[in-house]
């Protein structure tokens, strides 16, 4: 739990950064960031409540329990682009040349702001991965079912999705809910990948992000499954 804790703490941390950024230094509060904080742990609440009660139903009545699985699978894949979308606040962009807010402040806060980005990732992705776990494997699954080709290809694919969906809020400037519209959504997206060099551009973007947050994901996530003695998280078959 020190695990979660801890992430919420740094969310706290980022939004009180932003909030006392303005009267300190008299400058007009951002309220993009406060909003971007919000749209970041969105997804985890998202895939804690639904998650939670389409397993509970999947005991008691399958057909609803699945479908509300199916559901919140959707809901929060479509969402979950905004928790790591933080981590691109690190280009400074909310400053202006002659900014009266120190640079060392901002750098602060950008980093937290990145930080807690990374961190609601993790949280939202090693809870699908116990999900899905769960779901595969049944309720006691052992120490090797976390670590094998299934999962391993199950949460590799996860941070695929998220690394392309953050390249479409970052570049295209898509939103999640731009799917309300999908004649216009396919439009606007075939329109920026027919222009030169973009769908490399997509491409590398995806991955870099993908290895990234996979490594962070590693480091945090398996030391905290291992902590609680449910996973080994080793290499298979080494």
């Amino acid at each position: 739990m020190l695990f979660f804790f801890g992430t919420l703490l740094l969310n706290a941390y980022a939004v009180a950064l932003i909030l006392l950024r303005a009267p300190v230094y008299r400058t007009p509060l951002y309220r993009p960031m406060l909003w971007n904080v919000l749209l970041s742990i969105l997804p985890v609440v998202i895939l804690s409540i639904g998650g939670t009660a389409g397993l509970i139903l999947l005991l008691f009545l399958p057909p609803v329990g699945a479908a509300v699985l199916v559901m919140t699978g959707l809901v929060w894949l479509l969402m979950l682009p905004n928790a790591s979308y933080l981590i691109t606040e690190l280009n400074q962009s909310h400053r202006t040349s002659d900014d009266p807010v120190p640079l060392w402040y901002d750098i602060v806060l950008v980093i937290t702001l990145a930080m807690s980005g990374v961190m609601n990732t993790v949280a939202n992705v090693l809870i699908a991965h116990v999900f899905f776990v769960s779901i595969r494997y049944g309720d006691n699954p052992g120490s090797a079912d976390f670590a094998n080709p299934g999962s391993i290809v199950f949460v590799g694919v996860v941070l695929l999705l998220l690394g392309f969906g953050m390249y479409l809020g970052r570049y295209p400037r898509f939103n999640s809910w731009d799917l309300r519209h999908p004649v216009g959504f396919a439009k606007k997206l075939a329109g920026h990948f027919r222009e030169r060099g973009n769908a490399l551009a997509c491409l590398g973007f995806t991955l870099t992000y993908a290895v990234f947050l996979a490594l962070i994901y590693l480091v945090t996530a398996a030391s905290w499954l291992e902590a609680l003695g449910v996973a080994s998280l080793r290499i298979v078959g080494v």
